[in-house]
């Protein structure tokens, strides 16, 4: 029988990246757009796999898989594609696709809250959720107000991904890792 770590590696590495590419908003404003939006596409890809990768561990293990998990993952992934692939466009488009990405990736997130509750305890349960809960209103906020997004994505992406990020380090650190 293989050998769990009981460390979830994968996890740890998409939370480290989202963390960067959080601080990186702040950090440097001066940066282009175009370069936020590659970034974030890059993001929005290694989610949507790790997404996917989800669906298909928790479907061999329970024999059904989470299909907001696999939507998530697709949005995730095409969102992320045309941002890279099209930065220009990518700006107009980043202020209807990124809501729906937040969005999507929190129900997604939230529709694991009770198998993260039962091995990870409590603690790491509340955390997600309120993290999750934020990330839900500020797509509402973005989708209903795309020239608001235009104009605060900066703060909002740069914020909710280091939120993400440390959200993804503690699951790594969790005893969630030894169970998939």
């Amino acid at each position: 029988m293989r050998r769990r770590s009981g460390f979830g590696w994968l996890e740890l590495a998409i939370g480290i990246i989202l963390i960067v590419l959080g601080v990186l908003a702040f950090v440097k404003p001066d940066l282009a757009l175009n370069s936020l939006v590659c970034a974030y596409g890059v993001a929005a890809v290694v989610m949507g796999v790790a997404d996917m990768i989800l669906y298909i561990r928790v479907e061999r293990f329970t024999g059904f898989g989470p299909i907001l998990s696999l939507i998530s993952g697709i949005l995730s992934i095409m969102s992320g594609i045309v941002l890279v692939v099209y930065p220009q466009a990518g700006v107009l488009v980043l202020t209807v696709l990124f809501p729906i990405w937040f969005i999507a990736h929190c129900i997604s997130r939230m529709t694991h809250l009770n198998h993260i509750r039962f091995i990870a305890g409590s603690g790491i349960f509340y955390f997600i959720l309120t993290v999750n809960l934020i990330g839900l209103v500020l797509g509402v906020l973005m989708l209903f107000n795309p020239l608001f997004t235009l104009t605060t994505i900066r703060c909002f992406a740069g914020a909710y991904l280091i939120l993400l990020g440390i959200d993804s380090v503690v699951l790594a650190a969790s005893r969630l890792g030894t169970r998939f």
